[in-house]
């Protein structure tokens, strides 16, 4: 039996912003059900890496590849693009991402947030879609808060909506990009927690995160990243319990990681 593609692969990527480049040939691969995180220092290049792989950011060189389907591109360089406006939909569609900023809709509920890319980009009926946001927000911790307003919630709350938002669009993968940086610790404890069970529900993740205890838990695959590119990687035991490099020595210092 053949075996599946990863859900998210990227080979040898390059990515430049004018002279500066940030990405200098990086790749990985995130199976099915598998979660891996990119750790490193601000500027190292993580969130950019999170952001080529849906397609936010063009890349200059390398390859994206969603369950084994590549990116068609034209043009070369700083003048590469997506060839096709529909496949970069679909993919978006099926990599959803959830931003340190939460980037709720101030003017919609809170139900009316986690339904409307569901009813508007997937075209599905709201009598389909409903029972399935107010479920994704009691699965999150936040079902009272449905009717609420996004200005009503505190900040774990607004977070933990983008993630059922995030859920409510079905994806095949979902992308973290630093989900508990803008929150003090008392509410990242709650979206940490939201965090952890869909990793125990084996669902195919990538994170850039800050917090090296998360990444230890949650984590199949570490890929630690320094100036634009992967010093180390591999299993969080092997990152964290035995890590080789001294630049990843430095960094678990300064992050204080047991």
């Amino acid at each position: 039996m053949t075996p599946l593609p990863p859900v998210i692969e990227i080979s040898n990527l390059h990515k430049a912003y004018g002279s500066l480049e940030v990405l200098k040939g990086v790749s990985l691969r995130a199976e099915r059900g598998q979660v891996v995180s990119l750790i490193g220092s601000s500027g190292s290049g993580k969130s950019t890496m999170l952001r080529c792989a849906n397609l936010l950011e063009d890349s200059q060189s390398g390859e994206v590849l969603f369950e084994g389907e590549a990116v068609k591109w034209r043009g070369q360089g700083l003048h590469r693009h997506p060839a096709d406006r529909a496949q970069v939909v679909r993919f978006r569609t099926n990599l959803a991402m959830v931003f340190q900023q939460f980037n709720l809709w101030s003017h919609m509920s809170v139900l009316q947030n986690v339904m409307e890319a569901p009813l508007t980009v997937l075209g599905e009926s709201r009598s389909t879609v409903e029972p399935r946001a107010r479920a994704l927000l009691e699965k999150v911790g936040i079902g009272e808060k449905a009717e609420a307003w996004p200005a009503q919630l505190s900040g774990g709350q607004q977070q933990r909506a983008a993630i059922a938002r995030a859920l409510c669009m079905q994806p095949k993968a979902l992308l973290f990009d630093e989900p508990t940086s803008a929150l003090d610790p008392e509410l990242q404890a709650e979206v940490v927690k939201v965090i952890k069970d869909l990793a125990a529900e084996h669902r195919t993740m990538i994170l850039v995160t800050h917090d090296m205890r998360l990444a230890a838990d949650v984590s199949n695959h570490v890929i630690f990243l320094h100036q634009g590119l992967i010093e180390e990687e591999g299993s969080p035991a092997e990152l964290f319990g035995a890590p080789r490099s001294e630049r990843l020595k430095q960094f678990l210092s300064a992050t204080m990681v047991a």
